[in-house]
């Protein structure tokens, strides 16, 4: 019921025009109350959809922040950085300094194109993040719904970030992963079977199959109440990360579903499960220089 209230007070404080445009529109207004610096529009790459933004903080040391390079979801097909803004905002008013990238969608392009657009974004964080007041040395990948299948593979199969002179073993201290499909094969949709491509390669978009003790240590985390990712798939990440010898966190929030276990990092909803503390929590623990990496 609180959860409930406070939301109604934002709709009501931020007017019923921006309340029209959707949920995530008063997230990001309300974001702007964080103290962060945001940079807009910065190229990665050539193209269009090769752009980030990045969220610093305006308080507190100058140099030396964790980074997060974060990547949103929507089935590979659809989403922009800008409706992100709160992520950004949530992460940055914790200390963190956040890099949020466009990549290139379906019908545009197909698997892996996206995957290599990630590493695109990441080799830049790596290369800038301390312009920013960053340390590429404490670099985290963080996605959410097909942003964490993004993260979760440059993460774990060694080739894509190879690709581009770094290894997750050496240059990525962490993986957040939010309602992520990680091993979500048979496909039934038309729509994902466009996307992947032909069956007998498909086994490769599974973030699953390539897990091995080496890989940095992840936080996963699901909705109870998901019925767009199913739940087990990071139940089943995490019990693959056991058993190759590597170090995982699973989280399971009874209250959350597919979107709010995203949205419960903007103040108006984090009553509803304490993702924030939980990622910042793992954030700072394996970035800290105990960490050894």
């Amino acid at each position: 019921m609180r959860a409930a209230l406070l939301i109604a007070l934002a709709l009501l404080s931020t007017g019923a025009a921006r309340a029209a445009e959707g949920p995530t529109a008063v997230l990001n207004a309300l974001s702007r109350l964080e103290p962060v610096r945001v940079t807009e529009n910065l190229a990665y790459a050539d193209g269009s959809r090769h752009r980030l933004d990045v969220y610093a903080p305006t308080t507190g040391a100058a140099q030396g922040r964790p980074v997060v390079v974060f990547f949103y979801g929507g089935s590979w097909d659809s989403g922009e950085r800008a409706m992100y803004r709160f992520v950004g905002a949530a992460l940055a008013g914790r200390g963190m300094v956040v890099i949020i990238a466009d990549y290139r969608l379906y019908p545009q392009v197909r698997f892996p194109a996206f995957v290599q657009d990630g590493a695109r974004a990441v080799r830049w964080a790596h290369d800038n993040a301390s312009a920013y007041g960053g340390d590429p040395s404490r670099l985290v990948l963080m996605g959410h719904s097909a942003g964490a299948q993004i993260a979760a593979l440059l993460a774990f199969d060694r080739q894509w970030l190879g690709a581009v002179r770094l290894d997750p073993r050496r240059d990525v201290a962490g993986l957040v992963g939010l309602a992520g499909p990680y091993d979500f094969l048979p496909l039934k949709s038309a729509k994902l079977k466009e996307i992947f491509g032909p069956e007998a390669g498909r086994g490769r978009s599974q973030p699953i199959h390539f897990v091995t003790g080496e890989a940095p240590p992840a936080f996963l985390a699901t909705g109870a109440r998901d019925t767009t990712v199913e739940p087990g798939n990071s139940v089943r990440l995490a019990e693959r990360i056991q058993a190759e010898g590597g170090e995982v966190s699973l989280k399971l929030y009874d209250r959350a579903d597919h979107r709010l276990i995203l949205g419960a990092l903007s103040p108006p909803l984090r009553l509803i499960a304490p993702v924030l503390d939980d990622v910042t929590g793992f954030i700072g623990r394996v970035t800290t220089p105990e960490a050894g990496r």
